[in-house]
């Protein structure tokens, strides 16, 4: 919580704007596995992503397992598990990280 003094003087606390936007997976999913190379460029999107938005989705869906997987030479790829051992996934290939977020999100909501 950020604490800001308006106009009066007066003390008000803010929620991070961040934070209420933050995605929220759907029931049906039941982990994330995230694999990626440490330094290739087809990966930067998706370290950029897990830089800066993994902690956040984390803290939202806390009983959902999010797996980060590097590995050297891989192809970026995000794999989403549901119920009855269903799975899908998508290559997030020099994709940026809002891209990274948006395939993220299609995967939660299926």
């Amino acid at each position: 919580m950020l604490y800001v003094q308006d106009t009066l003087g007066l003390y008000s606390c803010i929620l991070n704007m961040a934070a209420s936007n933050v995605l929220r997976f759907g029931p049906r999913l039941k982990e994330l596995r995230i694999h990626l190379c440490q330094n290739s460029p087809a990966s930067q999107g998706v370290r950029d992503f897990i830089k800066n938005n993994f902690v956040s989705i984390k803290k939202v869906n806390p009983s959902t397992p999010i797996l980060v997987r590097e590995c050297s030479g891989i192809p970026p790829k995000i794999w989403a598990r549901y119920e009855f051992g269903e799975e899908a996934s998508v290559l997030v290939s020099d994709k940026t990280s809002d891209q990274v977020l948006k395939h993220i999100e299609e995967l939660s909501l299926k």
